[in-house]
C-alpha cells in the first residue's frame, strides 16, 4: 500500500504538471525546458547532448514517397504530412508493397501511440539575452544506493532548482554575461562545496539530516570572437553524467560520477573555438568542490572534437592539489574520455573511461580508480526512449565504511517517458555487484533496485 501511494504521487505530479503546462501555454524561452546545457556556459564541453534524450528523431513522415512510383491521395505528394500519417496513403499500406520502406517508421510510431508533446513554457522566459527557469524532481528508490539516491523506500524531494543566465553572444564582438544556480533538496548536500577545511561557501546550508541548500554555480563570463572566459564557481568539465537531473538519461548515477569526478570548481576557465569542430579549454581552479576559499591549486582543461556529424570526442583532465582539508593535502591527476556516437538517427552509443590517481602530502596512495561506462539509448519517438548502462568500476583506496578495494559492476535498464514537453518520468531497474563488499549493498555483494522519478520543468 505504501509503495502504491508513492507511485501514485509521482504519476499525479507528472500528469498534473502536463495539464498545467498545457493550460498555461505561451512562448518557450531557450534554456527553459530544453534538456541540454542547463548548467553549461556557451561553448562548454561538459557533455554532448544525447540523441536519445528526446532530440529531433522524426517518425518517417518527413520525406514523402516518390510521386512517380507511389500515388498519393489528398492532400497529395509533396505536401507536408502530419506525423500521425492519418492523411497519408502510400500504395501497399503499412509495411507492405511499394510503400513499405516509406511507412515503416511512421507505422511503428503509430502502433505505440501518437506523440504530441504540446507547447513547452518557461516560468520567466527570455529577454535581451537574459533567461531563467528551473525544475522540480521527486524520486523513489526501493533500496538505498551509495550515491545520490540514499533514502530507501521513501519519496525524495531531490531537486528544486532555479537558474538565471545572461548568455554571451560574441558574433558582434565583445560581450559579458554570467549565471547563477540554486538547488534545494536531498541532492543539495552532495552538491555543496565540501572540499575545504573548515567548510566554506554553502557547505553549512543544511536542513536536517538529509535536506539542504546549495549554490553550485555563480560565475561571470566574458568573450570576444572565438575566445571566452568564465570566472567564479562553476560545474566541472570532467565526465559524462551531471548533477542536474534533466541532463541525464537515467535516474540513478554511476559510481564513476559520484566517487571519482569533481562536481564543481572555483576559479577561471577559458574556451577557444579553434575551428567550428574543435574547442580547447584551459584554466586554474582552487581544487575540487571548493568555494571561494583556497583549498588547492589545480589545472582544469581539455579538448572537444566533432569528428563527423555522427561522432564527437571529449578529453578532459585535471591535475594538481585537489584539496587541503583536515590537515591532509590530496594531489594527483584525473582524466576522462567520452565518445558519443550516433549509430543511426535513433540509436546512440556513448563510451566513457576515467582514470584517477592521487597521493597525500606524505606521498601515500589515497585514491586510484579506473572505470568503463557504456550507454546505449534508443529513441522510439519524441515522447519515448529506452536505454541501458553498464559500468565496471575498479577502485583502490576509495575509503568507505566497509573497506576500500573492489571491482564493482552495475547494469541499469531504463525508460524515459515524456507526456509533455515540460514533464519527464524515468523508471529504471538496476543490478549492482560488488565482489569485495566494500560499498554496503543490501545483500553484501549484490543488490537489485527499482527506481523512478518525475521531473517538472519550467
Amino acid at each position: 500500500m505504501k509503495r502504491q501511494l508513492l507511485f501514485s504521487t509521482l504519476a499525479l505530479l507528472s500528469f498534473g504538471g502536463s495539464a498545467l503546462a498545457a493550460n498555461r501555454g505561451g512562448d518557450f524561452a531557450p534554456g527553459g525546458a530544453q534538456q541540454a546545457g542547463y548548467h553549461e556556459a556557451p561553448g562548454a564541453a561538459r557533455q554532448v547532448a544525447p540523441v536519445g534524450f528526446f532530440g529531433e528523431v522524426g517518425c518517417g513522415c518527413e520525406t514523402p514517397c516518390d510521386c512517380d512510383s507511389v500515388p498519393f491521395e489528398e492532400p497529395g505528394c509533396g505536401v507536408e504530412i502530419d506525423c500521425g500519417c492519418a492523411d497519408m496513403s502510400c500504395e501497399g499500406g503499412c509495411g507492405g508493397g511499394s510503400a513499405g520502406g516509406c511507412l515503416t517508421d511512421c507505422c511503428f510510431s503509430g502502433m505505440l501511440g501518437s506523440c504530441d508533446l504540446g507547447e513547452p513554457f518557461a516560468l520567466l522566459g527570455e529577454s535581451c539575452g537574459y533567461s531563467a527557469g528551473g525544475w522540480l524532481q521527486l524520486g523513489y528508490t526501493s533500496k538505498a544506493l551509495p550515491l545520490f539516491n540514499s533514502r530507501a523506500d521513501n519519496l525524495q524531494f531531490q531537486q528544486a532548482w532555479l537558474w538565471a543566465e545572461k548568455a554571451i553572444d560574441t558574433s558582434n564582438g565583445f560581450d559579458i554575461g554570467g549565471r547563477i544556480d540554486y538547488v534545494y533538496g536531498t541532492d543539495a548536500p552532495d552538491t555543496q562545496a565540501f572540499g575545504t577545511s573548515p567548510y566554506g561557501w554553502d557547505n553549512s546550508w543544511d536542513n536536517g539530516a538529509d535536506y539542504g541548500h546549495a549554490l553550485p554555480q555563480l560565475y561571470m563570463e566574458a568573450g570576444y570572437g572565438d575566445l571566452s572566459f568564465k570566472v567564479g564557481h562553476f560545474y566541472t568539465l570532467i565526465g559524462y553524467e551531471v548533477v542536474g537531473a534533466p541532463d541525464n538519461f537515467f535516474y540513478s548515477h554511476a559510481y564513476t560520477m559520484y566517487n571519482s569526478e569533481p562536481f564543481t570548481h572555483t576559479g577561471a576557465l577559458g574556451t577557444l573555438a579553434v575551428t567550428d569542430d574543435i574547442k580547447v579549454y584551459g584554466g586554474y581552479t582552487l581544487g575540487w568542490d571548493s568555494g571561494f576559499d583556497d583549498n588547492g591549486d589545480n589545472f582544469l582543461g581539455g579538448i572537444s572534437v566533432d569528428v563527423s556529424d555522427d561522432i564527437s570526442l571529449i578529453y578532459s583532465c585535471t591535475g594538481g592539489r585537489f584539496n587541503d582539508s583536515n590537515g591532509n593535502s590530496e594531489r594527483g591527476y584525473m582524466q576522462s574520455i567520452v565518445a558519443d556516437i550516433s549509430l543511426t538517427d535513433k540509436l546512440q552509443y556513448i563510451f566513457q573511461t576515467d582514470y584517477l590517481d592521487t597521493q597525500d602530502k606524505f606521498d601515500d596512495g589515497v585514491r586510484n580508480t579506473f572505470d568503463i561506462n557504456q550507454y546505449l539509448i534508443y529513441s522510439v519517438s519524441d515522447c519515448l526512449a529506452v536505454g541501458g548502462r553498464f559500468e565496471w568500476y575498479d577502485q583502490e583506496g576509495v575509503y568507505t565504511a566497509y573497506g576500500d578495494d573492489s571491482d564493482i559492476y552495475a547494469l541499469t535498464l531504463g525508460v524515459n517517458v515524456k507526456p509533455h514537453a515540460n514533464v519527464m518520468i524515468r523508471p529504471e531497474i538496476r543490478w549492482d555487484y560488488d565482489n569485495e563488499e566494500v560499498i554496503g549493498l543490501e545483500d553484501g555483494d549484490k543488490q537489485t533496485t527499482f527506481g523512478i522519478d518525475s521531473i517538472f520543468l519550467f
